[in-house]
C-alpha cells in the first residue's frame, strides 16, 4: 500500500517520462508535490524503490526506471496490465530481466545528425554521421524525427548524460519547460530547457554548475523537442 504522496510522485514521474522520455529532476518533483525541500523527495524515492516500484540506475545522476505501477495508476494512466518499462538494450551489460529490447518492438532507423552540446554550445549540426534503430512508439505522432549524440553534462539532473543518444521531433515551437534543440545566433546548437521570461528566451541547464543563458527572441531558433532517450551501459 502506497501513501498519497508516494502515489502522486510515481504518477508524476510516469507522466514526465511519457512526455519527455527522461525522468524529472528532484527540483521538479519537489515543486510538483509542493514540498519544501528535496529531502522529502529523497525519502519518497527511497520508499518507492524499497517497495519495488522504481529502480535507481547506478552511477547515473537522477536516472530512474519505473519497474511497475500499482493497479490504481495503471487504470488512471491507461497503462496495460502487467506494466513493464521499455528498456533499449545497451552493449556493455545484460539487460534487466523481462526488459523489452529493440527486437521486441517495431523499430525504425533514424539519422544521427552528429553531436549536440549539453554544456557549452557547439557549431550547428548539419551532417548525418550514422543511423540508429529506435522503437516505433518513440517516434509516433506528427513530424520528422532525428537523433543526436549528447556531449557534456549540463543536463544530468534531467537524466541526460554524456554519450546518450537523444531522439528529437522536428518543430519550430516550444512550451515552457520543454527540452529542446536550440540554434543560437544561427551557428551554435545546444540542448536545454526552454522558457520565455520577460520578453527574453531562457535556455536553462539541468546542472547547477551551468548558468542559464538569457537571449533575445531573434537569437534563438527552436529546431526540435526531445521525445526519447537511448543509453548504452
Amino acid at each position: 500500500m502506497l501513501t498519497r504522496k508516494q502515489l502522486e510522485l510515481l504518477e508524476f514521474i510516469q507522466k514526465r517520462m511519457n512526455r519527455d522520455g527522461v525522468p524529472p529532476s528532484f527540483d521538479e518533483m519537489k515543486d510538483a508535490l509542493d514540498l519544501r525541500s528535496k529531502s522529502g523527495i529523497h525519502r519518497l524515492i527511497t520508499a518507492l524503490e524499497e517497495r519495488g516500484f522504481i529502480r535507481r540506475l547506478a552511477h547515473r545522476a537522477r536516472a530512474i526506471e519505473i519497474v511497475k505501477l500499482p493497479d490504481v495508476l495503471e487504470k488512471k494512466l491507461g497503462a496495460p496490465s502487467g506494466f513493464r518499462p521499455k528498456v533499449i538494450e545497451g552493449d556493455k551489460v545484460d539487460p534487466p530481466r523481462n526488459a523489452m529490447t529493440v527486437e521486441a518492438v517495431h523499430a525504425l532507423e533514424l539519422p544521427v545528425m552528429g553531436r549536440i552540446a549539453a554544456g557549452v554550445p557547439i557549431e550547428a549540426i548539419s551532417e548525418v554521421s550514422h543511423h540508429v534503430a529506435v522503437p516505433g512508439a518513440m517516434v509516433s505522432g506528427r513530424g520528422e524525427h532525428y537523433a543526436l549524440e549528447v556531449k557534456g553534462d549540463s543536463m544530468i539532473e534531467a537524466g541526460i548524460n554524456d554519450g546518450d543518444i537523444v531522439v528529437i521531433r522536428e518543430t519550430g515551437t516550444a512550451e515552457n519547460g520543454d527540452i529542446v534543440v536550440a540554434l543560437v545566433d544561427s551557428h551554435e546548437a545546444t540542448l536545454k530547457r526552454f522558457y520565455r521570461r520577460n520578453g527574453m528566451i531562457a535556455l536553462e541547464a539541468a546542472n547547477p554548475a551551468y548558468e542559464t543563458r538569457l537571449l533575445r527572441d531573434d537569437q534563438v531558433k527552436v529546431q526540435g523537442r526531445l521525445v526519447g532517450l537511448i543509453r548504452s551501459y
